[in-house]
């Protein structure tokens, strides 16, 4: 790829009313989980992740953009299991030497791993490449 700085990454408008569908998603799920609605922020699971991974999916052709949305879903991912655990209640409860509610500290590490690959590995060799970040 060239290394013309005046080139931009245009994203399709089918793609952003994806993505700003999925903010929509995400908030009601997150509200039903404060809210403890349980009901509501399970149902809100599906389609906050598959979005996620549509997203991710979508966007494969460009190293930054698919480790950033990777990385969102497996936030996505450690978040939902958070928020199920304080729904049935069992997030207190000991499993491995850790609480269950503590089990997604793994996702969010594995959200941070990725990102940590493109900024301090891929990201440095690969300087010619457009980039978004």
């Amino acid at each position: 790829m060239s290394s013309n700085k005046n080139e931009f990454y245009n994203i399709p408008i089918a793609y952003r009313k994806m993505e700003n569908l999925h903010i929509v998603f995400w908030l009601f799920k997150d509200i039903a989980w404060c809210m403890f609605w349980k009901p509501l922020g399970i149902i809100m699971i599906i389609p906050t992740l598959a979005i996620s991974i549509i997203i991710a999916w979508r966007t494969r052709q460009i190293v930054s953009e698919l480790c950033h949305n990777l990385a969102i879903t497996v936030w996505i991912s450690a978040n939902s299991f958070w928020m199920c655990s304080e729904f049935f209640e069992v997030d207190n409860q000991i499993v491995l030497g850790t609480t269950v509610k503590h089990l997604a500290m793994i996702p969010f590490v594995t959200g941070v791993l990725i990102l940590g690959y493109y900024y301090l590995w891929y990201k440095p060799r690969h300087q010619k490449e457009p980039l978004t970040l």
